[in-house]
């Protein structure tokens, strides 16, 4: 069994469903954690609820949005992590982002900007010669444009784009980088909208291919979205323009 005691993950919006069986996951295989996220009254209670031992993790507060805090909170860390989970993430429904810039900025900023500014602050800092990976949670939706969430698709779609991008950065250094694109799951972010139930996935089974992410820049769960995947990237603008 691999050795990870001495190994730190960080989770960048760590109250997300994914992020949270993220945190169980990783505590199983041994790594200390620092779990960040602006809601930490939450985050105490699933520590608690999960008789999470304090001694293996830290609860820091982040704000994805609040850029000018980024390098305070990076220079704050306990520890230079390892690994680097960003989980953040906001949605609002495209109506009301197309009617509501304040909306559709929220989402901007916190699945692509605060993105780029705090893991580019990572990325850089050659004195942590422990970093191994950075992995950021994205979406199908930032596949393909398409009517129904092309504004929130749109963050999507940047923060993949700059996440190759660092990959192909930090290649010389032998850091990976991988991007979950993944299809509907069963969280609060999801709440309230109309989605096939059968394309559902649990938030420990996408954190379990998080876990096992190889050299592979894409990380796609599940054989049905696998599927989708592929066929939303080679699918002619004339038929996904008839998608909802």
């Amino acid at each position: 069994m691999i050795n990870n005691s001495n190994k730190t993950i960080l989770i960048l919006g760590a109250n997300s469903d994914v992020a949270k069986q993220c945190i169980l996951q990783y505590r199983e295989k041994g790594f200390s954690i620092i779990a960040s996220s602006r809601n930490l009254d939450s985050l105490e209670r699933f520590v608690k609820e999960n008789n999470i031992d304090s001694s293996r993790i830290t609860l820091n507060y982040f704000d994805a949005s609040d850029f000018s805090s980024h390098q305070k909170f990076y220079d704050e860390l306990p520890r230079k992590p390892n690994i680097v989970i960003y989980a953040a993430g906001f949605l609002v429904e495209n109506q009301k982002a197309l009617h509501d810039f304040t909306s559709a900025k929220q989402m901007m900023e916190v699945n692509y900007m605060g993105a780029v500014s705090i893991l580019s602050i990572i990325a850089m800092d050659k004195s942590n010669e422990s970093l191994e990976r950075i992995i950021g949670l994205s979406s199908l939706s930032g596949v393909r444009g398409r009517k129904s969430n092309f504004i929130y698709g749109s963050t999507k779609s940047a923060f993949t784009q700059y996440l190759a991008g660092l990959r192909q950065e930090l290649s010389s250094r032998n850091i990976i980088v991988n991007v979950l694109v993944s299809g509907y799951i069963n969280t609060k972010i999801n709440e309230g909208l109309d989605l096939n139930k059968s394309l559902l996935m649990e938030p420990d089974y996408v954190a379990k291919h998080i876990l096992k992410a190889g050299s592979s820049f894409s990380i796609v769960p599940n054989f049905k979205w696998k599927i989708i995947y592929y066929i939303l990237k080679v699918l002619p603008e004339s038929l996904v323009a008839k998608l909802p």
